[in-house]
C-alpha cells in the first residue's frame, strides 16, 4: 500500500491553492507533477556539474558526461532494454517520433507507402507520418473503445511499412494489446512503434518481453521535467536509419567533401543535449520505482474505479469502457459545454483537462467536438474524487 500522506509532501506544489481552495490536480495526462527529488536534482546539476558533454577533458565536463550517460542506463534498465545504445534523448514523444517518420521514411518509405495506426492517436502520432505522404490505414474501436483486432491483420498490404499505435489512449484510457499487435505485425515482417506517452507512469514496460522495435516516451507525463523524452529503438534497425539532424556530437569526422556519422545512440543526438533534464529523468524513474508497480497499479484501479462509479451515478456519459483501462476518464455531461466544467470546476480549485485533447479524428468517431478529462496519478486521493464530484453536482445545479 502507498503512504499516500507521505508521498504527497514529496510534491509541493500540491500544497498549494487555486482561488482560495486547496488544489486538486486531476490533469496527469497532460503533464504530472514534480516530486521535490527531481527538482533538486535539476538544482544540483546546475550549480554542481553544469558544463558541456563529452567534448571537455577539464573535471566539470567529465563529470557531466558520466552523469548523462548513467541516466541513459537508467532508461535502458528502467524499459529493459538490451543495451545502452538503444536509448536515444529526445525532448519527448513527439520528437521522438517525428525523428523516427524523418529517419525511417528516408530509409525505407517512399511517398502512398503505408502506416497502420489506430482511431485513438494522438496528432504526434498521425501528422509527423503525414509529412511523409504516407497513407494511413486505421484500426477502427468498438462501442467499448477497445480495438477490433480481427480487422487490424486485414489492414496489412505489400506496402505496409510500419505500424505506429497508442499504448494507452489519452482519451478512452484503453489500454491497447500491443503485444498481439506486435505479433501479427512479426507475421507480416513489418516492425512496431509504440507510443509510450500515457504507459509508463502507470505500468511497467518491458521492450525485450514485447518485442518492439520503437518506443517513445515523455519525460513530463512521467514525474520528469518537461523537454526530455526517449526512442527507445533496435539496434540493428536504429545502425541503418540516417541521422535525424545534423551537428556537433552526431559526426565522427567532418570535411567539406563528406561527412561520417558516430555510432549509436549519439549519431541520433546533434547539438548539446538536456544533460541537466537527462539525469533529473533518472532521478523521477528511481523515484517512481521505489513505490513498486503492484501498489502503484491497487492505488491507481481504486481511483479509477471509485470515480467511474460516482461519474455513472451523477449521469455523466463517460467516452469508453474498456475491459482493461488507465488512469484516465474522459466524460460529457448533458447540456453542459465541456469548456464550462473545466472553467467552473477550476474556480473551484479542481484542475481538468477540456477539449479535444490533440485527438481529433477520435472526436468525429465519438460524435462530439471534445470531452471533460480527468487523470490520475500516484499522488491523488479518493477524497479528491469526491471533491470532484461535489463539484460536478454543483454545476449541474447551475445549469
Amino acid at each position: 500500500m502507498l503512504d499516500i500522506s507521505s508521498l504527497r509532501s514529496d510534491f509541493p506544489i500540491l500544497q498549494n491553492e487555486v482561488y482560495g481552495k486547496p488544489l486538486v490536480y486531476l490533469d496527469n495526462a497532460a503533464t504530472t507533477q514534480k516530486p521535490r527529488c527531481v527538482v533538486e536534482k535539476l538544482t544540483e546539476g546546475y550549480y554542481r556539474a553544469n558544463a558541456n558533454i563529452h567534448r571537455g577533458v577539464h573535471f566539470l565536463s567529465q563529470q557531466a558526461t558520466e552523469a548523462h550517460e548513467e541516466a541513459r542506463r537508467t532508461v535502458q534498465q528502467f524499459l529493459n532494454a538490451r543495451s545502452a545504445a538503444e536509448i536515444i534523448f529526445t525532448r519527448g514523444t513527439t520528437e521522438a517520433i517525428n525523428m523516427l517518420a524523418s529517419s525511417y521514411g528516408k530509409a525505407f518509405m517512399r511517398p502512398g507507402d503505408e502506416v497502420i495506426v489506430t482511431a485513438m492517436e494522438h496528432h504526434s502520432n498521425i501528422v509527423p507520418w503525414q509529412l511523409q505522404e504516407m497513407k494511413l490505414k486505421v484500426i477502427p474501436i468498438n462501442e467499448r473503445g477497445e480495438l477490433k483486432m480481427d480487422v487490424y491483420e486485414q489492414l496489412f498490404t505489400e506496402r505496409t511499412r510500419l505500424v505506429a499505435v497508442t499504448h494507452v489512449s489519452n482519451v478512452l484510457g484503453t489500454v491497447n494489446p500491443v503485444a498481439d499487435i506486435i505479433r501479427i505485425a512479426r507475421r507480416h515482417s513489418v516492425p512496431v512503434l509504440i507510443d509510450g506517452a500515457q504507459a509508463v507512469a502507470h505500468r511497467p514496460v518491458d521492450v525485450q518481453a514485447l518485442d518492439a522495435d520503437f518506443y517513445a516516451f515523455s519525460g513530463h507525463k512521467i514525474y520528469a521535467p518537461t523537454g526530455i523524452g526517449v526512442l527507445y529503438g533496435k539496434e540493428c534497425l536504429l545502425e541503418h536509419l540516417p541521422p535525424y539532424q545534423g551537428g556537433g556530437e552526431m559526426i565522427a569526422s567532418v570535411s567539406f567533401d563528406r561527412t561520417t556519422f558516430n555510432e549509436l545512440p549519439w549519431k541520433f543526438e546533434a547539438g548539446t543535449p538536456d544533460f541537466i533534464g537527462s539525469t533529473a529523468l533518472a532521478e523521477a524513474l528511481r523515484y517512481l520505482s521505489s513505490f513498486g508497480w503492484d501498489a502503484i497499479a491497487a492505488h491507481e484501479e481504486a481511483l479509477l474505479t471509485r470515480a467511474t462509479q460516482q461519474l455513472d451515478g451523477a449521469g455523466a456519459h463517460i467516452f469508453g469502457q474498456a475491459a482493461v483501462k488507465s488512469s484516465v476518464i474522459s466524460f460529457a455531461l448533458e447540456q453542459i459545454h465541456p469548456y464550462d466544467i473545466g472553467l467552473l470546476l477550476d474556480r473551484l480549485g479542481i484542475a481538468v483537462r477540456t477539449g479535444h485533447h490533440c485527438a481529433e479524428p477520435l472526436m468525429r468517431i465519438l460524435g462530439v467536438e471534445g470531452t471533460a478529462r480527468i487523470s490520475f496519478a500516484l499522488y491523488n486521493t479518493k477524497e479528491e474524487i469526491d471533491i470532484l464530484m461535489a463539484g460536478i453536482e454543483r454545476i449541474k445545479g447551475m445549469f
